[in-house]
């Protein structure tokens, strides 16, 4: 299991986005978001895959806690937040 510490973790809808996104990377399982301590757990086919996460990760606006956290990464966590609420509703 691999387990990522990111930034700009707030919600549910942030977890429901983080957890489909690391979802859709083929070589991904077991995916667990922890709202409290901001990190997602995974398994991973090879260390290929766990780079592969913390692009789609950083493109969704939740980069690694040690990455730097642009005002474009906030502005892309808070729209892929709302839409993670609207998908969680429905």
């Amino acid at each position: 299991m691999t387990t990522i510490e990111i930034q700009n973790l707030k919600c549910g809808g942030c977890a429901n986005t983080v957890t489909k996104g690391v979802l859709s990377i083929s070589g991904t399982s077991e995916v667990s978001v922890n709202l409290k301590t901001s990190t997602v757990s995974f398994e991973a086919l090879s260390d290929t895959v766990i780079n592969e996460v913390k692009i789609k990760l950083s493109k969704l606006g939740y980069p690694e806690t040690d990455a730097t956290n642009t005002m474009i990464h906030k502005a892309k966590s808070f729209v892929s937040c709302a839409a993670g609420r609207l998908t969680e509703e429905a």
